[in-house]
């Protein structure tokens, strides 16, 4: 590789900024050691904002603020989208970096996607193949296109590759690194541990379930937002529980008069930041989420996890994980078999060992390498 590589690294929504520290941190170091000619710069598009990304966020992550901030906001799924195209576009005219790297399955992820493909700009993208065959999901649609249309697709897990395979994908394109997360949380675990949090609610490991909710599915429906208060009624009266409840959710609370048996027994605090989260997931007696990071972040620490989603895109997190599906109609019967069961602390999926980054890097230096036939 005759010039320097010149990566940019995209994030659009908070749980991205997760997935793309480790790969930075990858980048820096191996500048560090020598390797020639890496470059990165990191775009936010901006696509949520949160008052919470302030300076802190990006010095508990170890990473510097972004270079580049789109600012785009959010909108519909069209204006969004179309905005960020808009916005990058001419990021990418200036910059010409060699590749674009993407995360996850958020609106920015497809939109860069698209603007590169259409610049003739090459596009990785992490956590590529992870396929929920829900088209409902707006997430699925921008994991489908985005994968069609990248030029390294970098799975977490090995069903990512028999998907993409299925979908048409030449193997020479798809590379099996491993679970960016993992690393995340393994870099952040001794900053967890840390966390104020337990003593500041009187909290026990295993002495208390973690409560995550956030889908409109779950919290935006008065009749589903119901039944959840019931569920977790009834898991009060055994186990305290804990529900960092978002501002969004709160506001559904209050429109639709719903509020806890026993306030002493459900706490409904304020969202929480990252390292508490992992704190929470590492200690509860189980976690009741419908976010996919918690799912995978459960099953590498040995927490049960229940899942209220139809399905879900980390199969492996049921198949080898601790992680369980369930609905509102057996949430309660879950529930209780939860609370009665010695439960099983599963296995760790191959690669999710905190070395993710590493191999992102290198199958980006062996792509920059390789001649363009191959990859075609």
């Amino acid at each position: 590789m005759n010039h320097a590589m010149k990566l940019l690294i995209v994030a659009g929504a908070r749980p991205n900024f997760m997935k793309v520290a480790p790969i930075i941190h990858e980048v820096r170091k191996r500048a560090l050691d020598g390797t020639p000619g890496l470059q990165y710069r990191l775009v936010h598009t901006g696509q949520h904002y949160d008052k919470a990304m302030s300076s802190i966020f990006f010095e508990d992550l170890g990473i510097p603020a972004p270079d580049i901030n789109l600012g785009v906001g959010s909108g519909s799924h069209a204006v969004q989208t179309a905005n960020v195209m808009a916005a990058f576009e001419p990021v990418c005219e200036q910059d010409r970096p060699d590749w674009v790297v993407v995360v996850g399955d958020v609106n920015s992820t497809l939109a860069c996607t698209l603007v590169c493909a259409k610049l003739g700009i090459k596009v990785a993208h992490v956590e590529a193949g992870l396929r929920s065959f829900d088209r409902s999901m707006p997430e699925e649609i921008n994991r489908i296109v985005t994968d069609a249309l990248a030029d390294l697709l970098l799975t977490p897990s090995i069903d990512g590759d028999a998907n993409l395979q299925r979908e048409g994908v030449p193997a020479a394109k798809i590379r099996f690194v491993g679970n960016v997360m993992i690393d995340a949380l393994v870099a952040n675990l001794a900053q967890a541990h840390a966390s104020p949090l337990p003593a500041r609610l009187q909290l026990e490991p295993r002495g208390f379930v973690y409560v995550t909710l956030h889908r409109p599915s779950n919290v935006d429906d008065a009749p589903s937002l119901r039944q959840i208060m019931v569920a977790l009624n009834v898991i009060a009266q055994r186990v305290p529980v804990v529900f960092p409840v978002h501002p969004r959710t709160r506001a559904m609370l209050a429109r639709f008069e719903i509020a806890p048996a026993d306030a002493a027994a459900i706490r409904l605090i304020e969202p929480i930041g990252y390292h508490d989260s992992l704190w929470m997931t590492e200690n509860a007696r189980f976690v009741l989420t419908d976010s996919g990071g918690i799912q995978e972040e459960s099953t590498y620490l040995g927490t049960p996890c229940l899942t209220l989603r139809p399905n879900t895109e980390r199969p492996v997190t049921i198949e080898v994980g601790t992680n369980r599906l369930t609905r509102l109609d057996r949430l309660q019967q879950d529930v209780a078999e939860l609370l009665e069961a010695r439960h099983s602390r599963g296995r760790i999926p191959t690669f999710w060992d905190g070395h993710t980054a590493e191999r992102i890097v290198d199958a980006l230096l062996q792509h920059a390498e390789a001649p363009a036939a191959s990859l075609s």
